[in-house]
């Protein structure tokens, strides 16, 4: 390999390169080049000449083309002329005979922008939810048809991980809400001499709102991340392409097994939490405020009505569909490898929380508006 260069008045420089140029002189061409390149004002042109060379390798080729980028950065013109037909094919690969575009900063997004790109981003992922709700409906109704496409033998071995490997920390969130209810009611009410009334507030508070949407968390954090994970490392080592190639349908083999297990779990479990939190406030009755077991327990039959518990029982179910129908299409919607899964497992659990509320504030209106 060797390089020849010269100058001429109209500001343009000639490298000349000959021989076969390979990854073993690559460093060699590379420090002739850039020494040469040195000396190169800028708005000048820099025609590299290989019509000499015999054959070149990729590697050679790269760094050719990372100098005509690196002289473009500086303002000049960087061309690679008068190859051989082999040697145009390489140069043709590497986009050697496309001008190089030179990087820009992008501009500085402001606070307005941010939030005008933040709002059509969640309203685009609600679009999306809301399809794959229809889709999921498409197939609960093909299953309802032929009872024989759905994937029965998955729901409970489902249902033993979300229900009953969850009911530890159910019991133990649940009991210490109603405990700490308790305790912040007892000081008001203390001072009314209403200590008994703690029964009531704990008992129509647990029931109606804080037992539902407590087991519902739980069960975001615990089961909703890992249907998102799970389905996003499928959807990315392409398992679920795989499922559509031997003819099983994603929603009826995936997803429907795990929204009837924990439409059947949630209901169940959101009874445990309604009892172990009334529990919880009747320690504190018994222990703190001086009540008998007996006067705690009728006062909150007192308190407590069927539809309290009825609507708690409602409300489980719409969150359990909530839960697996945002925490799969997450998962669906997985891109990118590990850090994808990661991604979108996060907006899984951030998504379904933010769910969970607006759902539990629409239920309440809803019972306020018609007296429920």
């Amino acid at each position: 390999m060797s390089t020849a260069g010269d100058a001429s008045a109209d500001a343009s420089t000639s490298f000349a390169l000959q021989g076969h140029l390979t990854l073993a002189t690559a460093a060699e061409t590379w420090r002739a080049l850039q020494e040469r390149a040195r000396a190169v004002a800028s708005g000048s042109r820099i025609a590299v000449d290989l019509s000499a060379v015999e054959s070149m390798d990729g590697g050679t080729m790269a760094l050719l083309v990372q100098l005509r980028a690196e002289l473009a950065a500086r303002g000049v013109r960087a061309e690679l002329t008068g190859a051989r037909e082999a040697v145009q094919a390489l140069v043709h690969l590497y986009s050697g005979d496309v001008a190089p575009v030179s990087g820009k900063r992008a501009p500085h997004e402001g606070t307005l922008a941010q939030i005008g790109r933040g709002t059509i981003e969640f309203f685009l992922e609600t679009l999306r939810i809301l399809g794959f709700l229809g889709d999921m409906l498409l197939s609960a109704l093909g299953v309802l048809r032929e009872p024989k496409t759905g994937n029965w033998k998955d729901v409970v071995p489902t249902m033993e991980r979300t229900g009953a490997n969850a009911v530890p920390i159910v019991v133990l969130i649940n009991f210490l809400v109603g405990f700490v209810m308790a305790f912040q009611g007892a000081n008001q009410l203390r001072q009314f001499g209403a200590s008994i009334f703690v029964a009531d507030l704990v008992g129509v508070s647990i029931t109606r709102e804080l037992g539902p949407l407590m087991t519902a968390i739980i069960v975001c954090g615990r089961s909703g991340a890992a249907f998102a994970a799970e389905l996003g490392s499928m959807r990315v080592s392409e398992e679920i392409d795989a499922l559509r190639t031997m003819g099983f349908g994603p929603m009826r083999y995936l997803v429907l097994p795990r929204t009837v297990a924990l439409v059947l779990v949630m209901p169940i479990l959101t009874l445990l939490g309604d009892f172990v939190g009334i529990l919880g406030g009747m320690a504190v009755g018994i222990g703190g405020l001086g009540l008998t077991f007996q006067g705690y327990l009728i006062e909150t039959r007192k308190a407590v009505v069927l539809w309290d518990v009825s609507s708690g029982l409602v409300k489980s179910v719409v969150f359990a569909i909530a839960i697996s129908l945002i925490a799969c299409q997450q998962g669906f919607a997985t891109t990118g490898g590990a850090e994808g899964v990661g991604r979108r497992t996060t907006s899984a659990v951030v998504s379904t929380l933010f769910a969970l509320i607006v759902i539990d504030a629409c239920f309440t209106m809803f019972f306020h508006a018609f007296n429920l």
